[in-house]
């Protein structure tokens, strides 16, 4: 059983950004990190052609309770905020993704704007100096058309490889470090990317990519030619659009977009394991396996609700709100820490941790 330790509520200063840029559905212009021994996170986030860090305290642990299991955060301490320099965009950022670098002290820092431009820096988290390296690529068609989302993930197991997928454009884009790979051909407007954490059909998960795409989950083996990659499509809502997947451990995969509802998938045989209808008010933009306890998933709608229950069950553990509509939603990788972003300048860190006591340790 999860349980909720603490929700804090951090203010951007308005010296450092007053009015963010609206940005597009997808919440993916923020990313969450878990500083050192856990005392701080570090929260980046974009807007416009910028990316910005704040540091959060997270030291006190106090945690209050409303109506239906809805958590009420308290006023979190700043330690710093700052403008990332390493990303020169000429471009609105749509993406901004963290992922575990060699080493406790480095992070891999990946930004995409709205026409494919891809620009990868590693950051020094202990050093004052947080420019090691970085590298940028420019997009495969040298940006031509019409600006849209843009979404990028990295390789769990390979963090050179790097996917751009692009709204408009119907296309995904493969990299290893600078090197085009590959680029994948989707037959609707892809929302969100994936490389799956396992795959249980025999194929290394480097090569597997789960993109939601209009109503339909589709898988892609990018080192397979027929059928341009695709190796499976499942259709999802009739008449609705997919906005979120993601993919847990074990290999199962989440989508969920305009019918509200939260569909589980065991790749194995393609068929839905589960399906959490009602989960959200509104039209699910954002998923997130819990790393604790795998049957558990957060939730993010598009309006100011994050909430986080047992999929399997449909049944809401807890929930929190901010206090206006979302701009960006993120999970640590490896730890429930959630964050998300408010257009009043305002970013919600839920810190969530197993209940001992309700599994009698």
């Amino acid at each position: 059983m999860l349980s909720a330790r603490s929700l804090r509520k951090a203010s951007i200063p308005p010296s450092l950004l007053s009015d963010p840029s609206p940005g597009c559905l997808q919440p993916t212009r923020l990313a969450v990190h878990v500083n050192g021994d856990g005392g701080s996170c570090s929260a980046y986030f974009a807007s416009g052609c910028r990316v910005y860090k704040l540091e959060i305290s997270m030291e006190e642990e106090m945690l209050s309770r409303g109506k239906e299991s809805l958590l009420i955060p308290i006023n979190a301490q700043v330690i710093s905020s700052s403008v990332v320099d390493r990303c020169p965009h000429r471009s609105e950022i749509q993406s901004v993704v963290l992922a575990e670098g060699e080493g406790d002290s480095c992070l891999i820092l990946g930004t995409v704007d709205s026409y494919g431009h891809l620009i990868v820096s590693r950051l020094d988290t202990v050093a004052e100096d947080i420019d090691r390296a970085s590298y940028s690529v420019p997009p495969h068609d040298s940006g031509v058309g019409e600006g849209s989302w843009a979404g990028l993930c990295f390789s769990p197991t390979h963090h050179s490889t790097v996917a751009v997928a692009r709204e408009l454009c119907k296309s995904i884009d493969i990299y290893d470090q600078d090197i085009h790979i590959r680029s994948l051909r989707t037959l609707w407007y892809p929302s969100s990317v994936r490389f799956p954490q396992c795959f249980p059909q025999g194929s290394e998960c480097s090569s597997i990519l789960a993109i939601t795409e209009g109503p339909q989950l589709s898988i892609w083996d990018f080192r397979m030619h027929n059928n341009g990659g695709c190796v499976q499509r499942v259709s999802g809502p009739t008449g609705g659009i997919l906005y979120s997947v993601c993919t847990s451990p074990s290999g199962l995969i989440a989508v969920g977009g305009t019918d509200r509802a939260v569909t589980i998938y065991d790749p194995r045989r393609w068929s839905a394991l589960s399906r959490w209808v009602g989960c959200s008010k509104y039209e699910i933009t954002g998923l997130s396996f819990s790393s604790v306890d795998q049957s558990f998933i957060y939730v993010q709608g598009v309006d100011y609700e994050i909430t986080c229950g047992r999929w399997r069950e449909s049944e809401r553990a807890f929930s929190f709100r901010g206090d206006s509509n979302w701009l960006g939603f993120s999970k640590c990788a490896n730890t429930d820490v959630v964050a998300g972003w408010c257009e009043s300048g305002s970013i919600f860190v839920a810190d969530v941790r197993q209940d001992l006591s309700v599994i009698g340790v």
